[in-house]
């Protein structure tokens, strides 16, 4: 990334997904947490795939009060029963991935602020953390405190990291990622901050792109650059936001930052949460797409519904690859 480069900015969320265990009613929340293998594989009796989404009108507004006759869920084109649905406000674990290289000297005060007006916009029992990166990566918050919803310890995480360097972006979303699945709650979310551009990792984007399709996670990007800044990916910001049900966000000046992280808090705050058992059994490891329709009234006007664009099916580490339902 050019060190004179005028600065650019993301904060990135949206709709998570989860594959779950399908457990009875009577069970607590512990009972339906995930059992990862390493950081994303998920193992274990798994039918149950939970979405997380955002549904705006014409105008783009946010569309609340639809009940689960108002949705359908398409699996490969395939229509699939609902299980359950619910429209909470309910405690998000959130990764700000913060983009500290060089050329991001002269915004600095500005993507702090706008963080934390995101943090202040959140709920009390969100479970926050910083990811810092320029060729390298890092986190904020100090090794004993890997979650906080303090703001004053948050400021503190976010203004740790040296402004130098050039840019590690897949780096720091696969370590977004990784901490993500160290926190309590189901819902998690990354809000990126940078370009897009990458000339430091060592992971390539499709390494990253394959996370993101076996992760739970909701990513939210905003971009602000110099359009001469060579380093620039726009792309790649609106790539891995619509691949995790996220939204990409280009505010033309830094006035236009504060309100996107407000409305970014306030989406996650009222997403709907649609679970269904897929009719593919298969545990394959193959991609799977997901397109969700909603309208206002059965049969009434259609609706814009924000969702996670697919996901990487579960394997049978038992299986033989055979391609047949694999169930224990």
């Amino acid at each position: 990334m050019k060190r004179h480069a005028v600065q650019k900015y993301c904060l990135l969320l949206l709709l998570p997904l989860t594959i779950l265990p399908r457990v009875g009613a009577s069970q607590n929340r512990d009972t339906l947490e995930p059992k990862p293998v390493g950081p994303y594989v998920i193992q274990g009796n798994v039918d149950l795939v939970v979405l997380r989404a955002t549904v705006r009108d014409r105008k783009g507004a946010p569309v609340s009060g639809l009940n689960k006759e108002s949705f359908q869920v398409y699996e490969d084109k395939v229509l699939q029963r609902i299980e359950s649905f619910s429209h909470d406000d309910i405690p998000v674990t959130v990764g700000l991935v913060i983009d500290s290289s060089g050329s991001m000297r002269p915004k600095r005060s500005d993507v702090i602020g706008a963080a934390l007006a995101f943090v202040h916009s959140s709920n009390p029992e969100d479970q926050v953390f910083v990811v810092n990166f320029n060729e390298h990566v890092s986190l904020g918050l100090p090794v004993n405190v890997p979650f906080t919803s303090n703001a004053g310890h948050l400021e503190t995480a976010l203004s740790r990291n040296v402004i130098t360097g050039m840019t590690a972006l897949y780096d720091a979303i696969a370590t977004g990622l990784e901490q993500l699945q160290k926190g309590k709650w189901d819902k998690k979310v990354l809000v990126v901050v940078s370009d897009g551009g990458d000339n430091a990792s060592k992971r390539h984007l499709a390494q990253v792109m394959s996370l993101v399709n076996q992760s739970n996670a909701v990513i939210y990007t905003m971009g602000i650059f110099d359009e001469t800044d060579e380093d620039r990916n726009p792309r790649v910001l609106k790539q891995l936001s619509r691949a995790s049900g996220g939204e990409a966000f280009f505010p033309k000046t830094l006035q236009g930052i504060l309100p996107i992280c407000e409305q970014i808090a306030h989406d996650i705050r009222s997403q709907y949460t649609i679970t269904f058992v897929p009719t593919n059994r298969k545990r394959n490891g193959a991609y799977r797409a997901i397109d969700v329709k909603a309208h206002e009234t059965p049969g009434g006007r259609r609706l814009s519904v924000i969702t996670r664009a697919g996901y990487s099916a579960p394997v049978n580490l038992q299986s033989s690859g055979s391609g047949q339902d694999d169930r224990p």
